[in-house]
């Protein structure tokens, strides 16, 4: 499938890949009740195509701003197989409410589940170009690929292109990243720190916690080399200039010239005081909780042998 060439930057929130997930387990758990021999329709769904989950669709909402589009959350929609179509009176009611509770948000597209794009996903796709000249599709793929390191999202985007002499819609796959606010991040870091049900120590936990950590690191330092290698050979003119990339590299280096400022410097040593404070105080009390349980035996002690054998001096 072709690339993108709109110049668009895509930014996904974590809610809507929650929300598009959770959407697809009720459905599957709806549509495939328990089997008769104990099984569950997890397990019967893998071992029968048959008994595949149906897709479940619905609306992105979110924001742009100039060439940046931030998809935000989503919201569920009623399909109608018969005819490929969404049920127009029930997306106007959803749009209406959460027009009231976000106001700066709007439709940019929907959703649906699939492991490719299909052909009938181009008549909802056109659809809903009276609400977005240019909508969004946001494909997410049920099925567990243990071999895949990527989140099985993707986003398309509708461009015009001529086949065979005949101009026609069709999808191109964009690129987007994964951005996040506190709420969510907080709430990812909860997640990621529940104890996990098969009763694993603190140990196991933290050895997880930082093995996750050091993959991250290896993986943005092996980005990094890649996108440096790549720089250096359109430099040395081995490959043609790209002026988008060039544009993102730019605005990513004129970011690093804050990290080193003054007001920075003075921020991070007065907060790493602060934390070092905080320690030292609580070493602090913690010497002076086992030193007081440390006189507490030793008066107990004394005590009992001072009433077995008389009184003594006890400095």
């Amino acid at each position: 499938m072709a690339s993108s060439s709109s110049g668009l930057t895509f930014k996904l929130h974590p809610l809507v890949i929650v929300n598009i997930s959770d959407h697809h387990t009720r459905v599957k758990s709806q549509s495939q009740p328990p089997t008769a021999n104990g099984g569950d329709a997890t397990s019967a769904s893998s071992s029968s195509p048959a008994l595949s989950s149906p897709r479940v669709f619905g609306c992105v909402i979110g924001v742009q701003r100039g060439r940046t589009v931030e998809i935000f959350n989503s919201f569920e929609l009623l399909y109608d197989p018969s005819n490929h179509s969404l049920d127009r009176s029930f997306l106007e009611k959803k749009q209406e409410l959460y027009k009231k509770v976000f106001p700066n948000f709007y439709i940019l597209g929907w959703y649906s589940t699939g492991a490719d794009a299909e052909e009938s996903d181009m008549h909802i796709h056109k659809a809903l170009m009276d609400i977005n000249e240019s909508p969004v599709y946001v494909l997410l793929n049920p099925l567990i690929n243990h071999a895949q390191k990527d989140l099985p999202v993707n986003i398309y985007e509708s461009e015009l292109h001529v086949i065979d002499g005949i101009p026609q819609l069709i999808f191109v796959r964009s690129s987007y990243t994964i951005e996040t606010v506190e709420a969510e991040r907080i709430s990812v870091d909860h997640v990621a720190h529940l104890k996990p049900s098969d009763g694993g120590s603190a140990a196991t936990q933290l050895a997880a916690h930082l093995t996750g950590i050091h993959s991250a690191i290896k993986m943005l330092n092996s980005r990094i080399r890649v996108l440096h290698h790549y720089l250096i050979a359109m430099q040395k003119g081995e490959i043609p200039y790209e002026n988008s990339l060039l544009r993102q590299v730019s605005s990513l280096l004129r970011r690093l010239p804050a990290i080193e400022s003054e007001k920075f410097q003075d921020d991070f040593l007065m907060e790493y005081n602060d934390t070092l404070l905080i320690s030292y105080l609580a070493m602090f009390t913690d010497c002076s909780s086992t030193m007081n349980d440390v006189v507490d035996k030793i008066n107990i002690a004394y005590d009992r042998h001072s009433r077995r054998g008389g009184r003594t001096a006890f400095i």
